[in-house]
């Protein structure tokens, strides 16, 4: 019975769907409410009123037309403006979510869907044992490849399996059978709203990524599984060619890849965490982090004494009809500027051209075999880049200027403690592409039966025959052939990240003022405008330069404010311009941090760099 002053003239009924197992339970339930009613006497009245004992702490209210979960239980219904027409259903917060890694393995494992997606993938990272979380994130697979899978699935013949470690009842399911149509993906879930707002239901399947190529602080002693995985993302992306690489750097990472195929069938390589190898590798770490200008970086500059190069090299200008003009010059680097003299005796006077190289783009025009060491140089003009080549005599040569160059790129000098490891770096990479055959090598009775096809991407596959890959492969392996597991995955993570087109995120944009669509791509340090028909890049603006930037929700456009006046804005035309907006505030984000071991994330400056004002 239900006295008369419950019938006020404020009060209403309010339909709650309960998620239970229950079957012999209802799970439809009427509440008498009045306004005033915070949320939290709500969920008290619904589970007096479902009469069944068992534990109710992981369940909340979930509003199905608003997409919104009501959390904020000291709230009432009047200001959360639920009225008596909504929908709401009491369940709950942690569910079943399968989540594929960069290793093609698929776990299954309990998620918040009610926190951010930021928190939830810190909550999923802590149990796969991966930190620094704030580098991952999660993304759909794209509507059009799952209608592929579906269709391809259907006409199989075959069984449909999945490798899946279900982490929630300790079975673990080995797979048969794994689609690469699982590799290409691009949309990626905004990192500021939960599972549920954003469409994901329980027992969905999402893909874990490595979203920002900022792998900080990384340490075989704590890191073992996180290695593995941006070992495994990096390798799918050469194979996948989402990354564009040379023949000869297809060859090394084949190599690489083999070795480590080698190694992980063997018993010596399980422990992975052993001090010999972590020993063997803490000279590789300090090449393999990469941080934003103007982080908490233990760069010291001695602007006392800052280092110079002078050499002669030769300049190369393209020109028209495909010709190019190559002479040589003396050549003095200091701070970060190139100039250039007719010879040495000339260099106490003015240069020829002094080019300043920062904010310029820097890539390798490099063939060992063929004695071939260049650096393409495209510097920021007024009116797009300007496009320079430099040509060394030798590794050495190439090794310093190369290293150089990188850092003036950034801002940075040779004074700059990063510049010698970068050398190193470059040197160790060169040596790894200078082999010889050695009879021994085909002779291995392990490499008979090495299938290439699993080391090289399609391009190459098609262009060799199978036998002429594998010589070529057992060539290149052994100049890594005694690296142990750990060092040959770092290895390989160091020299992805020597390629141009590195942690290149792409989407297509329409700039403001422009009649036709370019394409953007975003980087830990800067955005570079590309023409879409060429593929060449219009020019870089790097986030050291940046003054502000702010998202106009109603026309979706981004707008941005560099030093000396630049400004530039676009919308977004092939993803939501949050996804764009969150990237810049995220590597800005990460800029921040440092090497505590204790540090805990500022969770509330992400959001805050990232979120928006929609």
């Amino acid at each position: 019975m239900i006295s008369s002053s419950e019938y006020g003239s404020h009060s209403w009924e309010l339909l709650v769907t309960v998620d239970h197992q229950h079957e012999e339970v209802q799970k439809e339930f009427l509440l008498r409410v009045t306004g005033d009613l915070h949320i939290g006497g709500v969920m008290l009245k619904l589970v007096e009123q479902i009469k069944i004992s068992q534990d109710w702490s992981d369940y909340a209210l979930w509003w199905e037309q608003k997409k919104c979960w009501l959390l904020k239980t000291h709230w009432t219904l009047d200001k959360c403006g639920v009225q008596a027409d909504a929908k709401l259903f009491f369940t709950t917060q942690h569910k079943m979510l399968r989540l594929r890694l960069p290793n093609m393995k698929t776990v299954r494992l309990k998620v918040s869907f009610s926190s951010m997606v930021f928190k939830a993938v810190s909550d999923i990272c802590k149990i796969l044992n991966i930190r620094r979380s704030e580098e991952l994130s999660l993304l759909k697979q794209s509507e059009d490849i799952l209608k592929k899978k579906k269709k391809k699935d259907k006409n199989s013949k075959e069984p449909v399996t999945e490798d899946i470690l279900n982490l929630s009842a300790g079975v673990i399911v080995f797979p048969v059978q794994m689609n690469l149509w699982v590799l290409f993906f691009h949309s990626w879930l905004d990192s500021s709203r939960s599972l549920m707002e954003q469409g994901i239901l329980e027992d969905d399947q999402l893909l874990l990524r490595f979203k920002y190529y900022t792998f900080f602080d990384l340490n075989p002693k704590y890191d073992a599984v996180r290695i593995n995985q941006i070992y495994e993302q990096a390798r799918w992306a050469i194979l996948i060619e989402e990354i564009d690489c040379t023949e000869e750097e297809m060859l090394i990472f084949a190599a690489l890849q083999y070795h480590v195929s080698k190694l992980s069938l063997s018993s010596e390589a399980q422990d992975f965490t052993c001090e010999s190898e972590v020993d063997e590798v803490e000279a590789a770490l300090s090449n393999l982090e990469v941080t934003l200008e103007g982080g908490n970086a233990s760069n010291i500059l001695d602007i006392t004494d800052i280092p110079k190069l002078a050499d002669n090299l030769r300049l190369v200008r393209p020109r028209k009809l495909s010709l190019k003009a190559i002479k040589p010059y003396w050549f003095v680097f200091k701070d970060t500027s190139v100039s250039y003299f007719k010879n040495k005796e000339s260099a106490q006077g003015e240069p020829i051209e002094k080019l300043n190289l920062k904010g310029c783009e820097v890539v390798p025009d490099v063939n060992v075999a063929a004695k071939k060491f260049g650096i393409k140089l495209l510097i920021p003009v007024a009116d797009g880049m300007n496009e320079v080549y430099l040509r060394c005599d030798n590794e050495n040569q190439y090794a310093r200027w190369m290293a150089a160059c990188v850092l003036a790129s950034k801002g940075k000098t040779m004074a700059d403690s990063s510049y010698h490891p970068e050398v190193h770096k470059i040197l160790s990479f060169l040596k790894m592409k200078n082999w010889t055959m050695s009879p021994q090598a085909v002779s291995d009775p392990e490499s008979i039966d090495m299938k290439p096809e699993c080391f090289i991407s399609l391009r190459y596959t098609k262009k060799y025959k199978s036998k002429q890959l594998a010589a070529r492969i057992l060539e290149a392996h052994q100049n890594v052939s005694q690296m142990t597991l750990v060092e040959a995955k770092l290895r390989f993570i160091q020299a992805w990240q020597s390629l141009p087109e590195f942690g290149l995120s792409y989407y297509i944009v329409r700039f403001k003022g422009s009649k036709k669509d370019d394409v953007l791509g975003v980087s830990y340090n800067r955005l570079i405008r590309i023409d879409i028909a060429t593929g060449d890049p219009i020019t870089t603006w790097r986030f050291s330069n940046m003054k502000q930037w702010n998202v106009n929700w109603e026309i979706r456009q981004v707008a941005i404010e560099f030093d000396q006046n630049v400004s530039i804005a676009f919308t977004c035309l092939s993803a939501d311009c949050k996804i764009i907006h969150e990237y810049i505030g995220g590597y800005i984000f990460l800029s921040t941090r440092s090497k505590d071991q204790n540090e805990t994330l500022d969770e509330d400056l992400f959001h805050k760099l990232t979120g928006g004002q929609e």
